[in-house]
Order: structure tokens, then C-alpha cells, then sequence
């Protein structure tokens, strides 16, 4: 997975709509750098450091793995779409919105093009009061105070004051947490612990990933297949039966929901290919058999991708033991899924195609992928 930066943003704006601007700012700052942590109240002050109306500012904590560079870039571009216009004198003025990188991290940065910590935050209380609100123990890296520290040897005398408006994280527009467990499948390489990964950390979830990387007969079994299918496909169901009993048993009180990486039906649609068709029966039996009352997720999220970008996803990760995967062992897998899911009226199914989406390293496709859950 890739690492997360925490960057701390101030916004402000003093010309037109102004709150609209600023929750429009918010919007595209999720839309295009990522998950918005913590917005911090709205305040009223005047302008600095030129005679104007006065601005709207707030501060908002985001979660991205952009670089400080590439996040720079990124808000210069949402400044434009916004309407800002720079002049080429470093002067202050009227504008539809600003935006500035305040931290990021506890990194240093001395780039001609961006400073951070940003020089002048500890000087600006319009800036100090709504980080305070969201990082009050935030130490500042060069100047070893925290944000409640700054805030009180600042020496700005600008009035700034709370206004009664409160902005939207865009975040709240996906209702993960009216399910109490969210099941996420897909064939060989579709992306189904990524996308668990992802939600687990957005949204607050308790996240069940299935441990096949320790099934010693996993290697073996692809090598040879007729041989090792009935003791892998038996491992198997022992270990998803006593992970997933143990994991649906064991409530966390500070997690919304949970989200898997897999269902226990997977055993049934696996085992169907793999065995012959007298011990499919008899593992059938042992199936139902131990997986009756086993708590079935509220939401089932089937990932479809075609088999080319599989077997590229499968070549992408570098296991050694999936290399020697076939296509017609992948196609028939999607077949045996979709048989199953068709033909299934105890699970609340959505069968989302993403082949033609890159939700790891696209965040437009992430999110697209999200609406396409919660819809």
C-alpha cells in the first residue's frame, strides 16, 4: 500500500460567494489530492496586509499519498478553477480563494516554489485559530511550539471570530456505516484487499483480510493441481472457518462496521472448479455443514475484471506461486462466481466491472468505484 502523507491546508477567501468558494475548495480537495480528516470551524477577520472585505478562513487536515510538490500543483490548479487569478508582484489582494500548505508531516521542506511550515503561519491568527481547532498539539518542527503555544505568543490583533456556518466533508455522502458488514470479492488479482484496505482506512472499519499467504499448500497446489485441490480446498475451509468465526465474533467498539477481502462462499465457487465431482459433493456437505449459521455480510461487492488485466495485476504483485496461473483457470473462476452470484437470493449483490479502472492509482476511478457501491 502506498504511505500517507498528513498535510494541514489553510483556505480562505474574501471575494464573491465566499463560503461557497471554500466549501467548493473542500469538495475538489477531496476529489483530487484526498480523504479530508478534520475541517476546523469557519472564521471572519479582515484582510491582511491590504484594505478589502473581509475573508472567510478555515484550516482542513487531509490524508493523501501525493508528494508536497504534487499536492502544490494540485491546489494552484483548484485556485484556477475557482476563478484566482495571480498577479505577478508578490501583493496581496481581493481573490475567490486561497489555498496554502501549512504542514506536511513534520517535513522541512526550502523548495523556491513552496516553504513548509509555512513561513508566516505563526504570525497570522486567522490561520492559528482554526488549526487550532484541529491540531492544537501540532508542533511546529523549526520553531518547537505547539499550535496552542503559537496561538498565544501571536501578536496579530485582528479580530477573528467563529461564525455559525458549518462546511460538508464530502466524505459523508457514502453510507458505509448503515451496513454492519460489507463483503468484498473478486477473482484472482481483481484488487478485493486494496479496495478493503482502502475503505478500512476512510471510513472507519474493522478490516478481516483473508491469510491465504500461509496456506503452505497454496504453491503446491499450482504446481500441481489434481494432486494438492483437496487438501488445499479442505485447509481452506478450516481456516476461513475459524478466522471468520472469530473475527464476526469479536466486536469493536471503535470501528463503524467491518470490511472483508472475502466471503466463505468463496470456498464452494473454488472448490466447484478445482475438485472432481464426487469429492465436490462430499466438500459441499462439510460446507453447509459448518457454515450455517455464519453471519453473511449485509453488502456483497463482486470486483470484475476481464482476464487481461488479471493476469497483469497477478504479473504487477510478483508472487512466485501465481505466476504459472493460466488464463483458462482465471476465466473459469469468473465464471463460477458469476454462475454462483446470479443464482444467489440471500446476498445483497453488486457486481461492479473495473477493467477499465485503476482505483489504486487513480483517485477519480476510487471514487467512482465508491459512488458505484453506495448507489
Amino acid at each position: 500500500m502506498n504511505i500517507s502523507n498528513h498535510v494541514y491546508i489553510a483556505l480562505g477567501s474574501n471575494k464573491g460567494d465566499r463560503l461557497k468558494h471554500i466549501q467548493d475548495a473542500v469538495d475538489l480537495v477531496f476529489k483530487d489530492v484526498g480523504k479530508i480528516n478534520s475541517i476546523a470551524k469557519v472564521y471572519n477577520s479582515p484582510a491582511f496586509g491590504f484594505d478589502g472585505d473581509d475573508f472567510l478562513n478555515t484550516c482542513i487536515r487531509v490524508e493523501t499519498h501525493f508528494s508536497a510538490a504534487k499536492v502544490l500543483k494540485k491546489l494552484l490548479d483548484i485556485e484556477t478553477i475557482l476563478g484566482r487569478v495571480r498577479n505577478d508582484a508578490n501583493i496581496y489582494e481581493a481573490r475567490t480563494i486561497d489555498l496554502d500548505i501549512l504542514f506536511f508531516n513534520a517535513e522541512v521542506i526550502n523548495m523556491e516554489t513552496l516553504k513548509v511550515p509555512h513561513p508566516e503561519l505563526q504570525h497570522r491568527k486567522f490561520v492559528l485559530k482554526p488549526l487550532h481547532d484541529i491540531a492544537s498539539k501540532l508542533v511546529h518542527p523549526l520553531l518547537e511550539k505547539t499550535t496552542v503555544e503559537l496561538l498565544e505568543i501571536c501578536e496579530d490583533k485582528s479580530e477573528v471570530l467563529p461564525v455559525k456556518i458549518w462546511l460538508k466533508n464530502p466524505i459523508k455522502q457514502y453510507h458505509f456505516s448503515d451496513y454492519n458488514y460489507i463483503a468484498i470479492e473478486g477473482n484472482i488479482g481483481a484488487g478485493k484487499t486494496s479496495l478493503a484496505h482502502k475503505i478500512a482506512n476512510d471510513f472507519n472499519a474493522k478490516l478481516i483480510l483473508e491469510r491465504f499467504a500461509d496456506n503452505p499448500f497454496l504453491p503446491k497446489f499450482y504446481e500441481e493441481p489434481k494432486r494438492y485441490a483437496f487438501t488445499l480446498e479442505m485447509s481452506f475451509l478450516a481456516d476461513r472457518y475459524q478466522q471468520i468465526s472469530d473475527d464476526l465474533s469479536q466486536l469493536d467498539l471503535f470501528k463503524d462496521f467491518m470490511v472483508s477481502d472475502y466471503d466463505i462462499y468463496k470456498s464452494l465457487i473454488f472448490s466447484k472448479i478445482t475438485l472432481p465431482e464426487d469429492e465436490f459433493k462430499l466438500y459441499r456437505k462439510l460446507f453447509y455443514l459448518m457454515y450455517k449459521d455464519i453471519t453473511k455480510p449485509d453488502l456483497y461487492v463482486y470486483l470484475y475484471q476481464n482476464t487481461e488485466r488479471l493476469q497483469e495485476n497477478i504479473k504487477k504483485r510478483g508472487r512466485d506461486y501465481e505466476q504459472s496461473i493460466d488464463s483458462e483457470y482465471l476465466e473459469k473462476i469468473n465464471t463460477g462466481y458469476l454462475d454462483f452470484l446470479k443464482n444467489q437470493n440471500e446476498l445483497n449483490v453488486k457486481i461492479i466491472d473495473i477493467s477499465e479502472k485503476d482505483f489504486v492509482k487513480h483517485r477519480e476511478d476510487y471514487l467512482w468505484l465508491l459512488d458505484e457501491i453506495c448507489s
